[in-house]
């Protein structure tokens, strides 16, 4: 399986524009730039993007790991804070914190613990990051 994304830019760093897109069409020409990235301005950036795909992800582990121990989240709300920090002269990614709260029938503390760190190591989108992710779960 191989998913695109696509991004066209112009101009210098401080006030050129971009559009991303997705092969969906979910996002189609979304503007993103300095103004988005490092200030307040409207539109979206990459660090978002990542935040966006790694709480779905996230949220889709975690019931794929409950649903083997035979448990169904009545939800999953799961929100992914990414820290981008100047390191070394330039910029990264150095943290990604998951705060996640489900309602699950069923599950005790003990069991919905040991999936939520299930989920964190095993997403696909975990796995892609060398940052350092942490998590805060709640059970409803």
């Amino acid at each position: 399986m191989k998913r695109t994304g696509t991004a066209h830019w112009e101009g210098d760093l401080k006030t050129g524009t971009g559009l991303v897109s997705t092969q969906s069409g979910v996002l189609k020409d979304s503007r993103y730039g300095f103004g988005t990235r490092f200030e307040d301005g409207p539109g979206t950036n990459p660090e978002e993007l990542i935040g966006a795909a790694h709480a779905g992800c996230y949220s889709m582990a975690l019931s794929m790991i409950l649903g083997e121990h035979g448990l169904t989240a009545d939800a999953i709300d799961t929100k992914a804070t990414v820290s981008l920090e100047q390191v070394d002269g330039g910029f990264a990614v150095t943290k990604i914190h998951l705060d996640v709260e489900a309602t699950i029938p069923g599950a005790s503390e003990d069991a919905f613990r040991e999936a939520t760190e299930a989920a964190k190591v095993g997403c696909p989108i975990s796995k892609l990051m060398t940052a350092e992710i942490t998590m805060s779960a709640k059970l409803k």
